[in-house]
Parts: structure tokens; C-alpha cells; sequence
């Protein structure tokens, strides 16, 4: 007999890759891909913080590949992806979750400011998938989860390069999914809401935006790491086989309000 409903969420065999996943939105997702049976590949900056969320994924019984790597680094990026192909023998997730934000008004934003964010936000997303995809196409099939956001439908306040990564971010998850769904490579992307997270710090400390946020979101809340497991584990699962080009709003209800 084939799998029934809730045996198709499970990812035991399989092997994801999480970029940004030494902290915060990327470690919680590494973890939920893992505690749903996946061994996982972190990849991220700080060798040190990587280390932690490695011990975490273990404890879980699952096997973990703990690689430094800048994402922007294009030989780099092509290097782990080679290493964790050897190790486990195969790639079926890739979860696109390293990005930066940086905040000034428009008209005094630097112009490093605008590269280096869309250069990590967006080209590398692009260079990962790539890659990646030409794995997933050799093998015969595989999920790419990109991280987008809710500034991928709205144009936020002091982030033009952000509001500009995320929106392209969309953009580049409906393109693979048209080249790739034929493929059996399901492309689609989680928009999270606010989080509390350290790219949101400066907004958590200013009374004014935090107060404003809150009162806004129907759940009442802020979002938490482990809100994210359950749609990341969706669309990285057999159980998603047939959403293609989708971006998942998890968001308390922000987007709705």
C-alpha cells in the first residue's frame, strides 16, 4: 500500500540543505526538517554558531554537515554543494534562507548598502538554486524553498534594497517553477511576518514601531522560529508535490488584516 496522508510529510532519507542556519529563522527550519526525519547540510558564516545548531540537529538522531560558506562566494557555494552531494550520495531540499537587511532613508542610502543586499538576498538565491537545480534535474527531481517576505508585496519603510531582494525573490521562485515543475522540482517560498529575530532588533527596540506592529497582527503576536517548521516541512514533503510557484504567507494574519 502507498503511503497514507500523513506518512507523505515525512522526509526520512532525505537530505536538505539550509543556507543561513546558524541562528534564528534558518535554524528553527533546519530543526524542523530534521525532526521530520531529513538529514540536514548547514551552511552559513559563523563556524562557531553553526556548531550549535549542528549538536541540536543531532540530538534529534538525524545526521548533520556543518559547512562554513558565504553565500555570495560562487565558487564557494558551488564547493559545499559538491561536499554534501559526496557525503550523502544526493540533494533533495534546498532552503534558501541567508539574507540581510540594512536600513537607511532612500534618499541617504549608500550604494553598498543596496549591492551587498541584493547580492546576498537574491543573487546568491539565484546561484544556490542553480546549482542545486542541476542536481535535483540529474537525480530526478527535488524542492527548492526560497525565503521571501512580506516586503515582497509591500514596499516597507528605510529598506529599498530589502523591499527590492524580496520582491525579485518572488519573481525568481515563479521562474524556476515554470522552467522546473516539469522536472518534478517543486519551487515555491514561505513570506514570513514579523519575527523576532535579530534582523528585526532595531524594530523590537523602538516602542513606537514594535507597539504599532503588534496591534496589527491578529494572532496577537510576534512570530517564533518554530512557527515556521510546519510550512517548511509542507513544501519540502511529498505532501506539497503538486504547489509549484506558491509563496506561503506565515504571517499571524498581517497580511489578511
Amino acid at each position: 500500500m502507498g503511503k497514507g496522508i500523513l506518512g507523505k510529510f515525512q522526509l526520512d532519507g532525505k537530505v536538505a540543505v539550509v543556507t543561513g542556519a546558524s541562528r534564528g529563522l534558518g535554524e528553527g527550519m533546519a530543526l524542523g526538517l530534521a525532526e521530520a526525519g531529513a538529514d540536514i547540510v548547514t551552511l552559513a558564516r559563523d563556524e562557531k554558531k553553526l556548531k550549535n545548531t549542528a549538536q541540536k540537529v543531532e540530538a534529534l538522531g538525524r545526521k548533520v554537515l556543518a559547512l562554513e560558506c558565504d553565500v555570495t562566494d560562487n565558487s564557494r557555494v558551488k564547493e559545499v554543494l559538491a561536499e554534501a552531494k559526496a557525503t550523502f550520495g544526493h540533494i533533495d531540499i534546498l532552503v534558501n534562507n541567508a539574507g540581510i537587511i540594512r536600513r537607511a532613508p532612500a534618499e541617504d542610502y549608500p550604494d553598498d548598502y543596496w549591492y551587498d543586499v541584493i547580492e546576498t538576498n537574491l543573487s546568491a538565491l539565484f546561484i544556490l538554486s542553480r546549482e542545486a537545480g542541476k542536481i535535483m534535474i540529474e537525480q530526478g527531481g527535488g524542492k527548492i524553498i526560497n525565503i521571501a517576505s512580506l516586503l515582497s508585496f509591500s514596499g516597507g519603510i528605510t529598506v529599498p534594497s530589502y523591499a527590492a531582494s524580496k520582491g525579485g525573490v518572488m519573481q525568481v521562485t515563479k521562474a524556476l517553477a515554470n522552467e522546473w515543475a516539469g522536472k518534478n522540482i517543486q519551487v515555491n517560498a514561505i513570506a514570513p511576518g514579523y519575527y523576532e529575530t535579530d534582523n528585526t532588533a532595531p524594530l523590537q527596540e523602538d516602542e513606537t514601531r514594535y507597539k504599532g506592529i503588534s496591534e496589527r497582527i491578529p494572532a496577537g503576536r510576534w512570530g517564533q522560529p518554530q512557527d515556521l517548521k510546519g510550512a517548511v516541512v509542507f513544501l519540502a514533503s511529498e505532501a506539497s508535490q503538486y504547489v509549484n510557484g506558491h509563496v506561503l504567507v506565515v504571517d499571524g494574519g498581517w497580511m489578511a488584516r
